[in-house]
């Protein structure tokens, strides 16, 4: 799942994605009004935190701007701002939730967690599919042919951005920045270290292979006879 974190506070913004990350969410962050509109143009987001005070404007008007763009996902707004105007006014503008600072990470992925539930889990969908391979996005398990595979929380990133994209393959610089967050390093082979070790769970027991290499390039899913 693919979060939009609107948050000015490089060092908070930072420990969010961080404890969100690991948790198995893919994490873009935004730090003003401005950005945060830019990202929410070229991406499909599931779930969107933003804080109320910005340098260029506020959340309010960021919540107010997604409803208008018809981004019907959960919004939850973060802030210092903890009068109850406050949390009508950020209620009103379209937030579903309001969460004041300072806050514990556990009760924010808690939120988290909640809020997408309530949501059927993404903007678009709470299951993703390619042939027999099957993931839930909101229980968060995967299976293949109705037997439950047990991936780590990197695993089921990976595979889950490759389902996003089943059928085109994608670049090992696009895994790297969107799994990892990582700018695209031609020495490393993290990308491919992982790709095995899914090929060992989702594909190694079954007939047919689903994860194949595009050799020079990156990977794709693709039913072959």
């Amino acid at each position: 799942m693919r979060i939009l974190l609107v948050e000015d506070e490089k060092k908070l913004a930072n420990f969010v994605k961080k404890a969100l990350t690991e948790s198995a969410y893919a994490v873009d962050v935004a730090a003003s009004l401005e950005e945060a509109q830019t990202h929410a143009a070229d991406g499909v987001y599931d779930l969107m935190i933003l804080d109320v005070m910005l340098p260029d404007g506020s959340g309010f008007d960021l919540a107010r701007w997604m409803r208008e763009m018809e981004f019907t996902g959960p919004i939850l707004m973060l802030t210092a701002l903890n009068s109850t105007q406050d949390k009508v006014k950020g209620l009103d503008s379209g937030a579903d939730d309001y969460l004041p600072k300072p806050f514990a990470l556990e009760e924010l992925k808690a939120r988290v967690r909640a809020l997408l539930r309530r949501h059927g889990g993404a903007t678009t969908t709470s299951n993703l599919k390619f042939s027999n391979l099957e993931m839930n996005l909101v229980s968060r398990e995967v299976s293949r042919g109705g037997e439950v595979l047990k991936l780590t929380s990197k695993e089921f990133a990976l595979l889950e951005y490759l389902l996003r994209h089943g059928g085109r393959p994608v670049s090992r610089m696009e895994i790297l920045e969107h799994v990892w967050d990582m700018s695209f390093d031609p020495g490393s082979n993290v990308v491919d270290v992982y790709v095995n070790m899914l090929r060992k769970k989702v594909d190694a027991p079954f007939d047919k292979k689903l994860i194949h290499t595009v050799v020079g390039f990156g990977y794709e899913l693709k039913e072959r006879a």
